[in-house]
Formats: C-alpha cells, structure tokens, sequence
C-alpha cells in the first residue's frame, strides 16, 4: 500500500479539497490510505473551545458556532445535495461535542483537550471522504481511534505497537482508506493526541503496520528546505535526505517533519517523500537510506519563545550527579522540553521549551532547592553541516546568550 498524508493546508477550504482529487487522480490511489489533518486552522479554532471549557467562560457557544460555520461553509460549496447524509453526520459530531461539554465532571485541562480537539480531525476525514464518494472515488471511512491504541498520557500519548499493528495489519490493501492523523485511544476509549503536528506520526505508524511501499507527505512548500523561508531568505531544496540526517534535523526542531515520524520508516526501510501539492512536476525531497544531504549545505533551524535558565547550588557546590538527576525529574515532571544543555562545575544552563505552561510550576519546585536565574522569550538557532559564514551570519542577528558547537552542529541562543 501507498499512504498519502494531507496537512490542514491542503484541506483548509473547498478548492483545497478539490486539489486534493487532482492530486489522487495525478498520483493513482489504487491500494492507497490517506491519512489528514483537522482543516486550515481549525485546531487552533478548537483549543478556544477548550480554554473556554476549563475556564468557564462565556464565549463557548460562540467558538463552537465559529467552528461549525467553517465546515458548513466548506460542505455548501461541496455538496450541491443539502439532504446528503454528511450533513447529518457533522450534525452528530457537533451534537456529541455538546453532550460531552454538557456532562464532562474531568477536571483534567489535557484529558478535557483530547476529548474536545479531536473533533477537528473527525470533522474534516468525514467532509473529505464524502467528497470522494460523491465523485466517485470509492472510499471507506475509517475511525482511527479502533486501530490506534495508546496509554492515557493525553496530549502527548504514546503507541501501543503491539495492539496497533495487530489492528492496522487487519486492514485489507485493496482498498482506498481515508483516516485520521493525530488521534488515536487509550484501553478505555477515550481519545488521545499523539501531540502537536503529530498527524505525520499517525502516517508512519500506518506505514509501518501496513508494510507500506511509501509514504508521501504532501505540503504547501517544494519539499524539505534548508530553511524556513519565514525566517531565512535564499532558502534551498535538499533533494534527498538520510534517515539519520533527518531524524537529526527533526530532533533539533526542524518543522517539516514530525520528530517521530522517520523512525518507524527507517526501521523497514520505507521511502518518505516530501512533494508540494500545488506543483505535482516536482519530484520534492525523498528522505531513505543513502547519502546524508544532497546537496550538502548548511541547514537552519529556529525555535522561538524557548527559556534559557541556569541553576547553581545554594552553597555554592559543585553540580554533580545526583544535582542533574534531581533537575531532570522536576523537568520531566512538569512536561518542560529539553532543547540545549550546558554544564560547568557549578553551574547548569538548559534551554526549554514550556508547550503545557508549566513552567512557573517549574520554577517554584527549583528555587527551594537551588539558586536559579532564566530569560524568557529567546530564540534558540541550530545550524546542522555549520560553515564560518553560516555561523556570522546568525550571530548578527541579536545578543549571544549561549554558544555550543558539536561535531558538524552549531546551537546558538540568541535574544
């Protein structure tokens, strides 16, 4: 089988859903599942619904009408037939969302997140595979959730490989699936999140269960850049990537690709290729086994609103073993993401990133124990196959905070 990833740009409006059909009829869609994404900006559309659940405020049913008034303007311009079944079926969903709002008890902000933001994925699957139908472009919807299972650690949820691939593996090839990424359920069925843009994730693990022949990721760009044209003018197309080049590449914050994606890839040696579904003559970026980066040049990397902190004892000690050991564990036990660690005799610098607002949490838990000082809002720069030139030309942009270099890899925090 061939599995096809589509992100929330690619389905964000009726002709993104249409380029979508260009795209299948292009490429062929025979034995093929497709994985995609909540539409546009609709995920973020649905963390309003969540913040205005926890907090109690009065804008809920306001954020829940925006939303469903997004896919019902999408549907009109879809569906020429108002009684088709699919409007009942949008119905249904927007009517289990309130019934959840209506009887939810959870306290829980991550548990009440997955419940709620999940919606998204199911919304657009169902509007898109309707679509296909009604084209025709046969298809089976199929819910994510009965085949991808994971513990309760919401919102960042790991896979349970052996209950996932006994199920995916059931899934006949001969077939043209439309499924959701992002998603999947724990042992009680209640839903989870495989984390942010985890939709590529969800991708791979139906590539790797299913002893797909490829995945092909489908993007707004020409593939995987050296850069991030938002932020870095003259941006280059690699061509091709090693697994362990891009697993690297999505370690440092590479936005492409989901850090988690390449593994499962790489461990049956599955071909990932980025392709822009816009230009369907660009062959994009084939990421497999073979040279690292073609062509080889230095690669770019931001991530912004990180925190740099430092820690030292209270009495002046040395930072040794058991100091680290302790820090570790308040920063796991608040979820805080490690980018960049730097030690000295006594001193510890680390760069995080605070993605589930813990960090005054963090914070407090420290300064009981030792002295602790940190600047928020800086920008953390990684530069993979780092060259002098590539180096300046980062270091002009603002205040060197910390400067670390390793074997090919440079890492610069700036303010």
């Amino acid at each position: 089988m061939k599995i096809y990833k589509f992100g929330g740009a690619s389905v964000k409006d009726a002709e993104g859903i249409k380029n979508v059909v260009r795209v299948l009829r292009n490429e062929g869609f025979k034995n093929t599942l497709i994985v995609i994404s909540a539409m546009g900006k609709m995920t973020n559309a649905f963390e309003k619904i969540v913040s205005s659940c926890h907090l109690k405020t009065d804008d809920l049913q306001q954020n829940i009408q925006f939303v469903r008034d997004y896919h019902l303007t999408i549907m009109a311009d879809l569906f020429e037939n108002k009684s088709n079944l699919i409007f009942n079926e949008v119905e249904a969903l927007f009517e289990e969302l309130n019934k959840f709002l209506a009887t939810n008890k959870s306290t829980d902000y991550n548990f009440i997140y997955d419940q709620i933001v999940g919606v998204g994925e199911l919304l657009s699957t169902k509007i898109v595979s309707a679509y296909l139908n009604e084209i025709g472009i046969e298809n089976q919807w199929v819910d994510v959730r009965n085949y991808l299972k994971t513990d309760d650690n919401y919102r960042d949820s790991y896979v349970n490989w052996k209950e996932t691939n006994k199920n995916i593996s059931k899934l006949s090839p001969n077939k043209l699936f439309i499924t959701q990424g992002f998603l999947g359920a724990d042992a009680q069925g209640n839903t989870t999140t495989l984390g942010r843009e985890g939709s590529d994730y969800s991708a791979a693990i139906f590539a790797y269960c299913l002893n797909a022949k490829s995945l092909t990721i489908w993007k707004d760009v020409d593939g995987v850049l050296n850069a991030d044209p938002r932020y870095f003018e003259n941006a280059l197309l690699l061509r091709q990537i090693s697994y362990s080049e891009a697993i690297e590449m999505a370690f440092y914050g590479a936005s492409v690709i989901h850090p988690k994606t390449l593994k499962p890839l790489e461990n049956k040696n599955i071909p990932l290729y980025v392709r822009s579904f816009y230009n369907l003559d660009l062959s994009g970026t084939t990421v497999g086994k073979g040279v690292d980066l073609i062509p080889e040049v230095p690669c770019f990397i931001l991530k912004e609103n990180q925190v740099l902190v430092s820690i030292s004892a209270l009495d002046f000690s040395f930072m040794v073993e058991y100091n680290l050991s302790d820090i570790f564990k308040i920063l796991h036990d608040n979820k805080l993401k490690v980018n960049l660690i730097q030690n000295s005799a006594i001193s510890f610098s680390v760069c995080i990133e605070d993605k589930f607002n813990n960090f005054q949490h963090f914070l407090a838990a420290m300064k009981s124990k030792y002295k602790v000082s940190f600047t928020e809002n800086v920008s953390l720069y990684t530069i993979r196959h780092a060259t002098e030139k590539a180096i300046e030309e980062i270091e002009q942009k603002g205040e060197v905070l910390l400067k670390q270099a390793t074997k090919g890899t440079v890492q610069i925090i700036m303010k």
